[in-house]
């Protein structure tokens, strides 16, 4: 199965998060599939790549609370929704 996840980086008390799709047995700092933004906590800057995201989630991939919060906030999860809808 597959999660859309954040991976920590950058150095200590600076922490940045990529958001990527990985594999659920994998570590936090494992092989991802394919990253498809980051957010920085400190800064409160966020970048998704909106496509890549879409394609995950349309193939059954499963945000945790964290990453949903984050694409609730920047209405992606409701795109999906209308997106599903038109189909």
């Amino acid at each position: 199965m597959v999660k859309l996840r954040l991976k920590r980086c950058g150095r200590k008390q600076r922490a940045i998060y990529r958001i990527v799709a990985i594999d659920v047995r994998s570590r936090r700092e494992g092989r991802d599939l394919l990253k498809v933004g980051f957010y920085d906590p400190i800064q409160n800057q966020t970048y998704l790549n909106v496509p890549a995201i879409l394609y995950f989630l349309e193939k059954g991939a499963q945000p945790t609370e964290t990453v949903h919060d984050i694409l609730r906030k920047a209405r992606i999860l409701s795109r999906k929704n209308l997106v599903s809808m038109i189909e």
